[in-house]
């Protein structure tokens, strides 16, 4: 399988980072062939300054992570939930790399889209100091909303599926050790 992995936590020192590092590792083991970005490292703008009335010249970055979604089966994105939602930056590159044309097409007439990105699956890896079950009855999981159903479902990519490691202030060595085996099983389907 084609595996695009999406570290979206600009910092890659990160448990995210080490989330990523021991999901890619046991891709590969498994024999699946994974193309990594780390948002963090990209040199991009993510502010979409005039949103989509005049489409931005997409930095070599953004031009590659494009053919990343174009290339993969399987879109594996990790990163922390902040504020009840996204990192600014997560949600930057989507509106600079997700863009009508390549993404989804509105139709001439109406209120419907082509999704274009039909035939991938994703897979939603998120970190929070809460409790999984605190983000679901506070937020109503509002960053899964965002990235599974306005961005992903809307482009045509399902199933998205979604594993959630809460409590990460204050867990201990033994549980985060746990977190990334979960992820590591999950790497190697």
């Amino acid at each position: 399988m084609h595996i695009y992995l999406l570290l979206a936590h600009p910092d890659g020192e990160s448990f995210c980072g080490a989330l990523a590092d021991a999901y890619e590792a046991a891709a590969k083991a498994a024999g699946h062939e994974v193309r990594r970005q780390d948002l963090g490292a990209l040199a991009f703008d993510p502010i979409l300054h005039k949103g989509y009335r005049e489409i931005q010249e997409l930095e070599p970055d953004l031009v590659q992570a494009q053919e990343l979604i174009r290339w993969c089966e399987h879109w594996v994105i990790i990163y922390p939930v902040w504020w009840g939602s996204v990192p600014a930056l997560l949600k930057g590159f989507m509106d600079r790399a997700v863009l009508p044309g390549f993404a989804f097409k509105p139709h001439d007439e109406g209120p419907l889209w082509d999704k274009l990105l039909k035939g991938r699956s994703a897979q939603l890896i998120t970190t929070s100091d809460a409790p999984s079950l605190y983000l679901l009855l506070a937020y109503r999981n509002s960053d899964v909303a965002m990235m599974k159903k306005a961005v992903l479902d809307f482009c045509g990519i399902k199933p998205v599926k979604l594993t959630r490691l809460g409590s990460m202030k204050g867990a201990s060595d033994e549980k985060r050790a746990t977190y990334l085996e979960t992820v590591r099983r999950l790497a190697g389907r």
